[in-house]
């Protein structure tokens, strides 16, 4: 457990979540619930993977237990994903 592993840092990197959820229309409506946050300027949907990605940038530090909170608000799970890419 570190700042890194933690939070969301701002910055142009993001970082990447794994989600349950499969279908595009549940995929929009966690991007929906997310951009209500404080700080996320942009949510990026793969919808290219399984299980499905979506990538959060902010302009400020925002806890993943906020994020995850407020994807399953809508029912679905959001898993952080590696720090930095290998």
């Amino acid at each position: 457990m570190s700042i890194l592993t933690d939070n969301v840092i701002p910055g142009n990197h993001g970082k990447i979540f794994g989600t349950n959820a499969i279908k595009d229309l549940d995929l929009l409506e966690i991007k929906a619930s997310l951009l209500k946050l404080d700080g996320i300027i942009d949510v990026l949907l793969n919808t290219d993977l399984f299980p499905r990605e979506f990538t959060i940038h902010t302009s400020k530090m925002i806890p993943v237990s906020v994020i995850q909170d407020q994807v399953r608000s809508v029912g679905f799970h959001a898993i952080p994903k590696e720090v930095f890419e290998l």
